[in-house]
């Protein structure tokens, strides 16, 4: 691992985070505090620094603005980004941008039409916690992942905190990547996400695969991404699995 500055990262939140996530190397919540020692936590950081833009700038500006034949949602998200976002090393404020977004995105009133009466709001919390933890991961322009850390492997680091078995694990990353599983919920994810600096991407295209999601900027080499993702993961994956509490009731 590359470190570059490795000082504490810190944030207090609107609301409290499970104290679970504490299992992992490098993490500490006490509430709606959460603290994070980069050297610890991180498998590869390499990069302090993110795109980001205000939340409420998106959601007076972006949310509602609707695409046409000329200008796809994309389009919209892309020239939106590029008046205003901007790069912060202030790693808090990341995550504070993510927790706005990823409530936006995981609210309550979306469950009736989900079609999986066995995802809960106590669901919807889980994914907006390791979605908001999954930001400070980063991909460069050219493809090469510089950051990673455990919320890259979304159903492992889920089994590890919530002590969810792997069918329910797979069953939220699929709820997390796809969308919601329509052209709605896509479209109010891509604007959502200009507060993160671009769009989000996976490597992976069903939930055995477990190859992580990351918020990409815009001209991102996918093809890299890729290379660089297939070099690393399994042996990631084993290390997030490694603090699972097999003993849980």
């Amino acid at each position: 691992m590359t470190t570059i500055d490795t000082t504490a990262i810190t944030v207090e939140l609107p609301e409290a985070f499970d104290p679970r996530w504490s299992r992992l190397p490098g993490i500490q919540v006490d509430g709606r505090r959460i603290s994070i020692d980069p050297a610890q936590y991180f498998f590869r950081f390499e990069s302090n620094s993110w795109l980001v833009a205000d939340w409420e700038l998106v959601r007076s500006q972006l949310l509602h603005a609707n695409e046409s034949t000329e200008s796809a949602v994309e389009q919209l998200a892309l020239d939106f980004i590029k008046a205003h976002a901007e790069s912060t090393t202030d790693a808090a404020r990341v995550l504070a941008t993510a927790n706005e977004v990823y409530a936006y995105l995981f609210r309550e009133e979306h469950l009736a039409a989900l079609g999986l009466p066995q995802i809960t709001a106590e669901h919807l919390r889980m994914l907006r916690e390791a979605a908001t933890l999954m930001a400070l991961n980063k991909v460069e322009l050219d493809g090469h992942i510089s950051n990673v850390g455990p919320c890259w492997f979304f159903p492992a680091v889920t089994s590890v905190v919530f002590d969810l078995d792997d069918e329910t694990g797979g069953m939220l990353d699929e709820v997390y990547h796809g969308g919601w599983f329509n052209e709605h919920r896509r479209i109010e994810a891509i604007k959502a996400h200009a507060a993160l600096g671009g769009r989000l991407v996976h490597g992976c295209q069903s939930v055995p695969d477990q190859s992580g999601g990351v918020v990409a900027p815009y001209g991102a080499s996918m093809a890299a991404f890729r290379n660089d993702l297939a070099q690393f993961k399994a042996g990631w994956i084993d290390q997030v699995y490694a603090h699972r509490v097999t003993d849980a009731a």
